[in-house]
Order: C-alpha cells, then sequence, then structure tokens
C-alpha cells in the first residue's frame, strides 16, 4: 500500500483502525479470560490449583520481554509486517492451546500466543499514527482507548459467557476464525518504511532478562513465595538493567529508547503513565476483596465495577478529541485529579454505603482515567520520531505493563504487612495507596506544561 505522509484517507483509515482493532481485542481479551477459567483448567487437567496460575504467567511474561525487540523489529521491517506475523503466530498458539491436554502444552501455548499479542501490542500505537492525520491523532488514540477500555471490560463477561455453555478450550478456539478475519484486513494497513539499523541480539537478551527477573521478582513478591528468592531476583535484574541501560547509550538507534528519555515531554509522559497504571491496578486488584469483606456476591462486585468501564470506553472518544486541542499536561492533570479524588472516595468510604454511593464513585474514577490515557499517549508519540515510532509504541505498551504489575505487587504486599486489620481494612488502604499514586501522576502530568 502507498504510504501516505499524513495518514490515510478517510475510507482506508476506516478499514485500517477496523483491522487494527480486531487484533488489539483479541490481545486484551486473551490477557483477561483466562483468570476466570482457571478453577476449570485445573479440575481439567487434574494439576493444583497453583499451578494453573502458569497460564495466566506465561502469557504476561512474554509479552513482558518481548515488547521493546519486537517494535525494534517494527521500526526495521515495517509494523504492518510485525502486525502481521504477531496477529499469525497468536491465531496458531491459540489453536495450540485449545488443543492443549497437559499443563505444559497449554503453558507453552500460551507463552507462544503472548508473543503474538506482543507484536500486535508494541506495533499498535505506531501504526494509529501512520492511520490518522497529525492534527487528528488524539482522536485516533481515543478511538484506540475505547477499544481497549470495552475489551478490558468485556473479558471476564464473555469468559463467564463461554464457560457457561461449552468447555474451556472453547475460550481460546474463538479467536481462529477472529483472528483469520483479521489477518484477512490487515493489507488495509499503512505500509511504512524501513530503519537502516539492523536487530540488537545483545539489548534483546539484556532486554528479556531484565524484565523477566524484574516481573519473577514481583511475582514472588505477590504470591507470598521467598522473600530471599525475591530479593536475589530484583538485585540481578537492576544489575542486568544497569549493563542493559549502558549499552544503549553508544547505540544510534537503542532499543530501550534511552536518546528519547532526554526529551523533557517523552519522559514525563512515561512516568505519569507507570504511576497512573500503578494506581489502576492497586484498585483493581482490591475492589473484590474491598467489596468481599462487605457481603457482596461476586455478581455483584462484578456489577459495581461496570461503571468504570463504562465511562471509560464512553469518555475515550471525547477526550482523544479535546488531545487535539488542549494541552496534555493540562488535560491529563484534570483525568488524574478526579482519579485521585475518586480513589480516596472509595478508599474513605463507609461499609454501609448503598449500591449508588459506590457507582458515582465508579463513574469519577472511570472519567479521570479516561481523561489522562488519550492525551498522554499523544503526547508521547508525538514527541517520539517519526522513524522511531516503534520504539516510542513500544515503550508505551511497557510501561503500562510494569504499572499493573508493580500495583499487583504492591497489593500482595499491603495485604501481608496488614493480615491482622483484616481484608476490608488492607483493601482500603491499598486503594488509598492507589490514590497516592494518581496524585503523584497529577503533579507529573502538570511539570509538562512547563516544556
Amino acid at each position: 500500500m502507498t504510504i501516505y505522509p499524513d495518514g490515510l484517507p478517510p475510507r482506508q483509515r476506516a478499514w485500517a483502525i477496523a483491522a487494527q482493532g480486531i487484533a488489539v481485542t483479541l490481545a486484551v481479551l486473551d490477557g483477561s479470560i483466562a483468570n476466570i477459567a482457571l478453577p476449570s483448567i485445573a479440575t481439567s487437567l487434574h494439576i493444583q490449583p497453583a499451578d494453573s496460575i502458569w497460564v495466566v504467567n506465561g502469557y504476561q511474561i512474554a509479552i513482558t520481554v518481548s515488547l521493546l525487540p519486537l517494535a525494534s523489529l517494527g521500526d526495521i521491517y515495517g509494523y504492518r509486517r510485525v502486525c502481521g506475523c504477531g496477529l499469525l503466530i497468536f491465531v496458531l498458539a491459540s489453536l495450540g492451546c485449545a488443543m492443549s491436554t497437559t499443563l505444559p502444552m497449554l503453558t507453552l501455548a500460551r507463552v507462544l500466543q503472548g508473543f503474538g499479542a506482543a507484536g500486535l501490542m508494541s506495533v499498535n500505537t505506531a501504526l494509529i499514527r501512520f492511520i490518522y492525520p497529525r492534527d487528528s491523532l488524539g482522536k485516533g488514540l481515543g478511538v484506540n482507548s475505547l477499544i481497549v477500555s470495552v475489551a478490558s471490560a468485556a473479558g471476564p463477561s464473555i469468559a463467564a459467557g463461554v464457560l457457561s455453555v461449552a468447555p474451556w478450550p472453547y475460550l481460546f478456539l474463538i479467536n481462529v476464525p477472529i483472528g483469520i478475519l483479521a489477518l484477512a484486513m490487515l493489507r488495509t494497513l499503512p505500509e511504512t518504511g524501513r530503519g537502516s539499523h539492523r536487530f540488537d541480539w545483545t539489548s534483546a537478551a539484556l532486554n528479556a532478562a531484565t524484565f523477566g527477573l524484574f516481573i519473577a521478582a514481583i511475582d514472588s513478591l505477590g504470591h507470598g513465595q521467598s522473600r530471599v528468592l525475591a530479593a536475589i531476583e530484583m538485585v540481578a535484574a537492576i544489575a542486568l538493567g544497569t549493563v542493559f541501560v549502558r549499552t544503549q547509550l553508544n547505540r544510534p538507534a537503542p532499543m530501550l529508547p534511552v536518546d528519547m528519555f532526554r526529551i523533557p515531554a517523552f519522559a514525563l509522559s512515561v512516568l505519569t503513565s507507570i504511576c497512573s497504571f500503578i494506581a489502576a491496578s492497586l484498585t483493581f486488584v482490591s475492589l473484590p476483596f474491598l467489596f468481599e469483606a462487605r457481603g457482596f456476591s461476586i455478581t455483584q462486585t462484578g456489577l459495581l465495577i461496570t461503571p468504570w468501564a463504562v465511562m471509560s470506553a464512553v469518555m475515550a472518544p471525547i477526550a482523544g478529541r479535546l488531545s487535539d486541542k488542549v494541552p496534555a499536561g493540562k488535560l491529563g492533570g484534570v483525568g488524574l485529579a478526579l482519579l485521585a479524588a475518586g480513589l480516596l472516595a472509595v478508599a474513605t468510604m463507609s461499609p454501609e454505603a448503598p449500591w449508588w454511593a459506590v457507582a458515582w464513585r465508579m463513574c469519577l474514577c472511570g472519567t479521570g482515567f479516561a481523561l489522562f490515557q488519550a492525551p498522554n499517549n499523544r503526547l508521547l508519540i508525538a514527541a517520539t520520531p517519526r522513524e522511531r515510532s516503534g520504539a516510542g509504541s513500544g515503550m508505551l505498551s511497557t510501561a503500562r505493563l510494569l504499572g499493573q504489575t508493580t500495583g499487583a505487587a504492591l497489593v500482595a504486599l499491603v495485604f501481608g504487612i496488614m493480615a491482622s486489620q483484616g481484608v476490608g481494612i488492607s483493601a482500603q488502604t491499598a486503594i488509598g495507596l492507589g490514590a497516592a499514586f494518581a496524585a503523584v501522576a497529577m503533579a507529573v502530568s502538570l511539570l509538562r506544561l512547563r516544556v
């Protein structure tokens, strides 16, 4: 397809965003649907429930360690090609998941599926930059945020619906026909230029080791495993990470875009993203415990959390359009202020609060989070040199995953420290900590008004 200097023509743009939307939806959905199926998988494969967690961890670790290397491949060979290869691997791995009869088979298939999903996520934002004109980039990112929000919110419901009528392999089998449709539509994506540098295998290995050990250390803390082992893994991650960063300083196109961190808008946007996703993760992991401690059923808990997702979906395209006109520091700062206020309201909520008191707090949080995301993503990708859009896109996804993983580990840490206080108090404390991180993210966002 012809390379358009400023986005695709409207009709081709609609087809391209549809293809990209389907692909990203599959990757996002499979990050959450397996959680619901773990009990069924454990029973079907005759394994311990604790062992089944590898079905989730394998997917998550594979994505985290491969995002930046695949983003680099996108800069070298073209974003459409990396997206297409990632989607093909994802579809084949989904078929492998559905056909698995043992835990090792399923875990291996999930790891491969994670690599495929990373191929989609790593170049997602980069492709949007070439699909939409410069003056409508915020609108495009708003549409993307809407897709991701709806997919994230719908994951548990879709999984529950499938499991009510079919066994767990169908959770993965349904990806195959949908993925084939998306593959057929990928030709509508823009064909981008190729980079002149070669793929850096040394950096890829250091990246995988650094992020892999970091995630393993966080996971060890989160599941109450040996703190000595977690400490060793964390020290090793820091040591290798130091070597990784130093090797990137002399690279003309570093896999970890350390040179772009010299751009204040880029660095502040990454930091804002990490802090905000820590806040969101602290909250989403803690809310079920808080509502359970207050006597709500699983169904009621799901309904009480839903307003957050609904408001995020409603506000995402609005925030996208506003981000093309309002500075990201200001719009993001307002959104994060609303998020911090909403989380603080949840953390201090009375145990006797009625459902509507919970609902407006969730709406406030969802509105604030949506107002932050699109402008933050727009500023980050706009601050990235056009020929290195893949690096910016990969860093954006990496920041999100680091924030989510760190937030989940902090919940486990808070629950462990405050075990004697009860689940409800521990959950409130974790959500209060989330409000603090949202406030830090707001302060960082406002700093962008000075750059």
